[in-house]
């Protein structure tokens, strides 16, 4: 692959997985705000991601559901980052993640070949069977089993945190 996946390469990647997913093309949608005013029918969990930094330059891609609330004063002590995070910038999003402002995605990590990004699952998105993703741009929606996003997770050498981040609870 390139130095940065398109989204034909990552899709292709889930095929070689055996992994089955659902693509649904849309208007760029930069917001949650935007991306439910034209959602239609997807079921599923829908992701609100955040991309992270400590003090230290560590960074963190924390995903929640669309709908969670994240106190990012405490944050840090709940993920093990080194003081207060703070949003990382865009360049480094393009660097690590391979995705810009507006197009954040756990898909991203299929870039972050050097293991630089540390992946943090809201336990509650997890109490959903299918999760909805960019697929490393913000013009469509994928929709992967939460199974099979793990299993993706896990491929491209990032095992997640599985962490109650919102305060809500795993409705499974």
């Amino acid at each position: 692959m390139s130095a940065t996946t398109t989204p034909d390469d990552l899709l292709a990647f889930l095929e070689r997985l055996g992994i089955s997913v659902s693509t649904v093309k849309h208007p760029p949608l930069n917001t949650v705000t935007e991306s439910q005013a034209l959602r239609g029918e997807l079921a599923g969990g829908h992701t609100k991601n955040l991309f992270l930094k400590d003090k230290k330059s560590q960074y963190f891609l924390v995903t929640v559901g669309e709908e969670a609330e994240v106190d990012l004063k405490a944050l840090h002590r709940l993920i093990g980052a080194s003081g207060r995070v703070s949003f990382g910038s865009a360049e480094a999003l393009m660097e690590l993640l391979g995705v810009r402002p507006g197009a954040v995605t756990a898909f991203g990590v299929i870039n972050d070949r050097d293991k630089r990004v540390k992946v943090v699952l809201d336990a509650s998105l997890l109490g959903h069977e299918v999760i909805n993703c960019h697929p490393l741009t913000n013009d469509a929606t994928t929709q992967i089993a939460r199974d099979d996003l793990l299993r993706f997770l896990k491929e491209t050498g990032h095992e997640p945190a599985i962490l109650n981040v919102s305060g809500g609870s795993p409705h499974l």
